[in-house]
């Protein structure tokens, strides 16, 4: 195939997919740990790994040709600095084909039908739909959790411009909070805080021990339930971080009535992720592909958010870096 335009990767770069799942099959195999442990002869490396030799040496050869680990003698396999990558916990995570990383990779055979129909075809593989899917199966839903928490996007950043500030807010509920990484850097960082975390039972259940490790324990609690049923009213503040684009509009829009519900009438909806300023370019994610979800411009969630009796007050990018939109309770 052609080299490319100018300024352009040349088509055969654009549709490798061998090295990826490359990548994917030595994370599963724990090649580099093989290696790092002293197996770096290709017969050594099969037999620790369980693995064909003949199959195993050309996947190495592939790797190797792409610079992802060394091969200083004919057969014989040592680490780089990008091989030593693939032995970091959030590689480990994303990329195992056993584990969230495999859900995450064979979702990307169903771009086809979401793009045809505007739907996942997650049940299509899968046999039911994604959060169905982590609820029944306890090891993937750890995986995801972790994943999303600390091991795969760090510590999260508390600091959320209000308009007004936050002298006002003494009681806030991350509404889908996971397993309470940010709603407990929030208490850390505002000692006056209250919080509730919302999840499913599954999830809300890890938050204690995040609250426990945060010192919040005495100031946050978690709530195992689905956040399309009725939230804890009365609250000051109603967080939803990357949550709406997790969900079509249907689903979006009933997660954001059950918010206007709870914090009427003075109470306040943060909505972190999911949303951009109108006219910002749009791609393809594996979340929509998970999820069936979607990202919306700001004119697209004022619709949303006005059916679902929410008033904007404030949106825009913040000193962190995200796009934060502020709503209230329509009057």
């Amino acid at each position: 195939m052609g080299g490319g335009y100018p300024g352009t990767m040349s088509l055969e770069t654009l549709t490798d997919l061998c090295t990826p799942w490359c990548v994917h099959v030595a994370v599963t195999l724990r090649v580099a740990e093989h290696i790092d442990a002293g197996a770096g002869r290709v017969e050594d490396l099969a037999t620790v790994a369980r693995c064909d030799v003949h199959a195993l040496r050309a996947l190495m050869g592939q790797l190797v040709s792409k610079g992802v680990f060394e091969e200083p003698r004919p057969g014989c396999y040592a680490l780089n600095q990008a091989s030593r990558e693939l032995m970091t916990p959030g590689a480990r995570l994303g990329l195992d084909l056993e584990g969230v990383g495999g859900r995450m990779a064979h979702a990307w055979a169903t771009m086809l039908t979401f793009v045809r129909t505007g739907r996942t075809a997650y049940r299509d593989v899968f046999g039911g739909d994604f959060w169905d899917d982590l609820e029944a199966n306890p090891a993937l839903g750890r995986g995801f959790d972790e994943l999303m928490g600390m091991v795969g996007h760090g510590a999260p950043d508390p600091r959320i411009e209000l308009s007004g500030g936050w002298d006002s807010v003494r009681t806030v509920v991350d509404v889908g909070g996971g397993n309470g990484l940010m709603l407990a850097a929030l208490l850390q960082a505002r000692p006056e805080l209250q919080g509730i975390l919302v999840d499913l039972p599954r999830t809300a259940g890890r938050a204690a021990e995040t609250f426990r490790e945060y010192g919040v324990s005495d100031r946050a609690r978690a709530i195992g339930q689905s956040f399309f049923d009725p939230l804890p009213p009365g609250f000051d503040l109603y967080l939803l971080k990357k949550v709406l684009s997790n969900w079509p509009d249907a689903e979006a829009g009933m997660v954001l009535r059950r918010c206007a519900e709870a914090a009427r009438p003075h109470g306040r909806v943060v909505v972190i992720g999911g949303v951009g300023p109108d006219g910002a370019p749009v791609r393809m994610a594996i979340d929509i592909l998970l999820t069936g979800g979607r990202e919306r411009s700001i004119a697209e969630f004022r619709e949303l958010a006005d059916r679902a009796g929410l008033e904007v007050i404030a949106v825009g990018r913040q000193a962190a870096g995200r796009y934060v939109v502020e709503c209230r309770p329509a009057l």
